[in-house]
């Protein structure tokens, strides 16, 4: 493509492609196996202590104590806490709920289940969102791209690269929208009583983690692949549409 290139001009953004910002963002995101490890160990000992003991407040302090250790470890070492937080607020607002159902005079089970709620409307609302970008237009990985050329829109006037950012977008949707359909209907069932509560509370510990970062991984896989195929420049023609 020809013409004047979009945002600012330093050296790197000038002979970068939309395919490498996109794998350094991705990259940056995922905070690595440790992030990835911060983000699953508190739901880990969550499920587990919660298996053993039946006791949620047990549960709940054991998986924060965790969160804290690997925060405090963090802030020893001067690096990033941000994967730490977005455990321990998780485990906030997971706890929230399962006050809530206590207040309403929930069973332990009740709560263990209210524990679970927000990560499913989490990824229903985040899909929903993700997919809507899509379908307006404006897919959401097209704005990790503007955030390296400096204008945050301008990639908008390249169709080339609004049609990759899209498909790269719905493979994001995919993996939320697995979690939603797998663990709904568990979720459903435990609460209603068609499954035993403890079951549903285990299956749903079970699924959380495995369909957490592994299928996450996987889905950045289809992305790296989908990645690979193309080399589309960032400084692109912004003229033609």
């Amino acid at each position: 493509m020809t013409g004047q290139p979009v945002g600012p001009e330093p050296a790197v953004v000038g002979e970068a492609t939309v395919e490498a910002v996109v794998r350094a963002q991705l990259a940056k995101a995922l905070g690595g196996r440790r992030g990835m490890a911060e983000a699953a160990l508190p739901t880990l000992l969550f499920t587990v202590t919660w298996l053993s003991l039946g006791e949620m407040r047990t549960a709940i302090t054991v998986s924060v104590g965790a969160a804290l250790v690997l925060l405090l470890v963090r802030i020893v070492q001067r690096s990033t806490v941000q994967f730490v937080v977005n455990a321990l607020v998780g485990i906030g607002i997971g706890w929230y709920f399962a006050h809530r159902a206590a207040e309403a005079g929930g069973s332990a089970q009740d709560q263990a289940l209210a524990y679970f709620l927000p990560g499913i409307l989490y990824n229903g609302g985040y899909a929903i969102v993700l997919a809507a970008t899509c379908l307006v237009g404006w897919p959401l990985v097209g704005f990790m791209v503007g955030s390296i050329t400096g204008d945050p829109t301008a990639w908008h006037k390249d169709r080339q690269v609004v049609r990759l950012c899209s498909r790269l977008t719905w493979l994001l949707v995919l993996p939320c929208v697995v979690r939603v359909v797998t663990q709904g209907p568990v979720w459903l069932g435990g609460s209603s009583g068609s499954i035993d509560p403890d079951t549903a509370v285990a299956v749903l510990g079970i699924l959380k983690i495995a369909l957490g970062w592994p299928l996450q991984l996987a889905a950045l896989g289809s992305m790296v692949w989908l990645l690979a195929r193309n080399r589309t420049p960032v400084a692109s023609e912004v003229g033609a549409v």
